[in-house]
């Protein structure tokens, strides 16, 4: 080395150094014992207490490699050099999946930003009224906002959420009436004016997206083809009533059996015979995200490493990972792009457009393409 920096290139010199600091990390990783977490790139990041986590999703995690000894006898064993060059390869990958990410959520609310921009809906943050906040709910140990998009992995975000503010042990245990209705989740629009401004301001601000169209049939299913208490004889019946020419009394009487035609006609008719509701209302209109800024734009269609890296961004401890299981009707094949065809090809032409229509912001802010090619 001492050679080379005399008689050698400078870029020869720092090339070999380099080699030399690699080597010595990796023989740092062979003498790990027991388990012990080594940062690759960065220095250590020391554990952060809740109170200190900041707003956003800066500073990073650095890539780190863990490296245990044997969990039953707790000898020392050592590392092969095969094992060193795939622990090595994992960090480095996982160094740049971060980067990925990073790049991916600057884009999606670079786009966010110039949509609103485009329809004039930019607004201040200290316009919000309690409406446009009450789908929010709030996680103060980890300074966290999450917007709720029914049929987005809701009800999933809720026991993650519980689980964060240390209200339940394990993800598993917790029901889907739990996670709705025990009122275990605080909502911003609880909070006093002082309370919700200072929380817009320096919480990280989640909002997780679905292809609205899917969305759409997955609500449809849900409410429409499985049992329910309410959506029947709530809407059931009110469309039934409106949209079904010569309809039985057993239909008009409980609202079973609501067809994917008569849905959307109820969805696109402005004199609705009963309201909006949330299961299909537009995200735009959910969350206002042309008026909160949003730090973090998750979408279902990579929900899993969306979710994992929000959850690691904002230091989350390790056993907390976004789940995978469908609690409600759990024998039924999850709403796919291909069952979603299959329902709208119930339709005609005019009527796909008119539903694009409908949530063409959606499309155009999150940037979901066209579902159909005669679509415009």
């Amino acid at each position: 080395l001492v050679v080379q920096l005399f008689h050698g290139s400078v870029q020869h010199s720092v090339l070999l150094f380099q080699a030399f600091l690699f080597w010595k990390l990796l023989n740092g990783l062979w003498r790990s014992s027991m388990c012990e977490t080594v940062s690759v790139v960065h220095l250590p990041v020391a554990a952060r207490q809740a109170n200190d986590i900041p707003a956003g999703l800066f500073p990073m995690s650095p890539p780190i490699l863990r490296l245990c000894s044997d969990p039953l006898v707790g000898i020392k064993q050592p590392v092969t050099k095969r094992r060193r060059k795939q622990l090595l390869k994992s960090a480095l990958s996982g160094g740049e999946e971060s980067l990925q990410q990073r790049r991916t959520q600057e884009s999606r609310r670079h786009l966010l930003t110039a949509t609103c921009s485009r329809f004039h809906l930019v607004h201040s943050i200290q316009r919000a009224t309690l409406q446009q906040v009450s789908r929010i709910y709030v996680e103060d140990r980890f300074r966290l906002l999450y917007c709720e998009v029914p049929k987005a992995a809701c009800s999933n975000w809720k026991r993650v959420l519980m689980m964060l503010g240390g209200r339940a042990h394990s993800i598993q245990d917790i029901p889907h009436d739990m996670a709705h209705y025990s009122n275990q989740l605080r909502r911003l629009d609880s909070y006093d004016r002082a309370g919700i401004a200072e929380r817009l301001r320096s919480y990280t601000k989640v909002l997780f997206t679905r292809e609205p169209f899917e969305r759409l049939v997955s609500a449809f299913r849900d409410k429409f083809e499985s049992p329910n208490s309410y959506y029947h004889p709530v809407f059931g019946r009110a469309i039934i009533s409106r949209y079904r020419a010569n309809a039985t009394g057993s239909a008009l009487k409980t609202g079973a059996g609501v067809t994917f035609r008569e849905f959307v006609q109820y969805l696109l008719d402005i004199h609705r015979p009963v309201g909006m509701d949330i299961h299909w209302e537009q995200v735009s209109k959910l969350c206002s995200p042309c008026l909160i800024p949003y730090n973090f734009i998750g979408k279902f269609e990579s929900l899993e490493e969306d979710a994992n890296f929000l959850l690691h961004s904002i230091g989350a401890p390790d056993n907390i990972t976004f789940p995978d299981f469908k609690d409600r009707n759990p024998l039924e094949e999850r709403t796919s792009s291909r069952i979603t065809r299959e329902y709208f090809s119930q339709l005609n032409g005019t009527e796909r457009q008119k539903v694009f229509e409908f949530y063409y912001r959606d499309y155009l802010m999150f940037s979901y393409p066209k579902p159909f090619p005669d679509l415009h």
